[in-house]
């Protein structure tokens, strides 16, 4: 699954050639994003990071007015997406790359083989699995942050009074959005429990395993209870909350939690559970056991939609006239937002530079931000080039 996904997209990143890419300085950078009032003054480190070399640019005269992909690179990565599809490493895939208005975008290979073959389409629907975090979660928590609903630096038991046992009063709503909390990866699935109430309490039982604040260490419990604090803040399930505030406002019109069913037949299945394919029906088994609606996984989407997220983010907050975000808040996700400390460099949902983040490649610069998916989507957006990697 994400295995697979990341070998053909760090080997797409080796292969394409971009003309007339520029990193701006750290100062225009800042200049474009202010760094909101919301971050304390021990997390505003982004200037801080160097940026690396862009993409490689080509040397072509001013007069050139073509696509800026280069024919060639895009030649070998068609080659190496299906060349990895005949090794066996992926059944198939979508790709979406774009810098500034240029688009490249292209299906390979087969959404389905089993029970039956089917070809992968440009719009074929995908199974998120924890782009849910960044796509939906995440910026949920943020437009109740920016209306003051939502603390970015309070402690969780404040909106979640029961998560202050076992000596988890100090871990706050930023140690869940940056995986400082110390909690652990993950709910047991070894004994059988079924809903979100079991699950949160659930969450709320747990001890932590490290101080908060001292260690990244990825989580899905960290997301689960951000969905629930969405939930119980501004009385609407993250599902109706996210569609409402965010999916609608961007025309994210194939992008929900829970597809109806006339949506199935267009969704990539991913696995065979007591005997038939999930289609539709989220991968992840927490999740699954929570509904199919849980804060680290649950969502479907498809590539356009999840391009249309993308202009948003590089648009600081704002698409075709529709403003989402403040600028300053796309700021403070996408900036440094873990202890200075920790060699992981993490926003307030997004990654920027951690063990996962192995979709930036060699030629995306650190400061560029994404998110990867069990299932095998991957999201990579680079401002400073004004591109993103779907």
């Amino acid at each position: 699954m994400k295995k697979f996904i990341h070998y053909w997209f760090i080997t797409g990143l080796l292969l394409i050639g971009v003309v007339g890419c520029q990193t701006p300085s750290q100062s225009q950078a800042a200049e474009r994003n202010p760094l909101s009032r919301l971050s304390s003054d021990a997390h505003d480190q982004v200037a801080s990071i160097p940026l690396s070399d862009p993409i490689d640019v080509a040397k072509t005269s001013a007069e050139t007015t073509e696509s800026p992909f280069l024919p060639g690179h895009i030649l070998l990565l068609d080659q190496a997406v299906e060349q990895a599809i005949k090794d066996g490493k992926l059944p198939g895939g979508v790709i979406w790359f774009q810098h500034r208005e240029s688009v490249y975008h292209r299906s390979y290979g087969q959404k389905s083989v089993a029970p039956q073959v089917e070809s992968m389409t440009d719009d074929t629907l995908f199974d998120a699995a924890s782009l849910t975090k960044v796509i939906a979660t995440t910026p949920a928590i943020m437009k109740l942050a920016e209306s003051g609903q939502v603390e970015i630096d309070a402690p969780v038991a404040k909106y979640i009074p029961a998560f202050g046992a076992n000596e988890k009063g100090t871990v706050t709503v930023r140690h869940l959005l940056t995986h400082t909390s110390g909690l652990r990866p993950g709910l047991s699935l070894k004994d059988p429990w079924e809903g979100v109430d079991e699950a949160i309490r659930r969450a709320c039982d747990e001890s932590l395993v490290t101080v908060p604040g001292s260690e990244f260490k990825y989580s899905d419990i960290n997301f689960i209870l951000l969905g629930e604090i969405v939930h119980r803040v501004s009385g609407m399930p993250l599902h109706q909350f996210t569609q409402e505030k965010i999916f609608q406002p961007l025309r994210m019109d194939r992008t929900r939690f829970l597809p109806p069913a006339e949506w199935i037949s267009t969704i990539a299945p991913t696995t065979s559970f007591n005997g038939t394919f999930l289609r539709g029906i989220v991968h992840d088994p927490t999740s699954r056991r929570m509904g199919g609606v849980a804060g680290h996984a649950g969502l479907f989407t498809c590539a356009k939609d999840l391009a249309r997220f993308a202009k948003m983010m590089l648009g600081l907050g704002e698409l075709e006239g529709i403003r989402v975000f403040k600028p300053e808040t796309v700021s403070l996700m996408t900036s440094v937002q873990s202890p200075g400390e920790l060699p992981e460099k993490r926003g307030l949902g997004w990654d920027i530079d951690s063990p996962y983040s192995s979709p930036r490649g060699y030629h995306f610069p650190i400061g560029s931000f994404g998110h990867t998916g069990w299932t095998g989507t991957s999201i990579w957006i680079v401002p400073q080039m004004n591109t993103f990697l779907i």
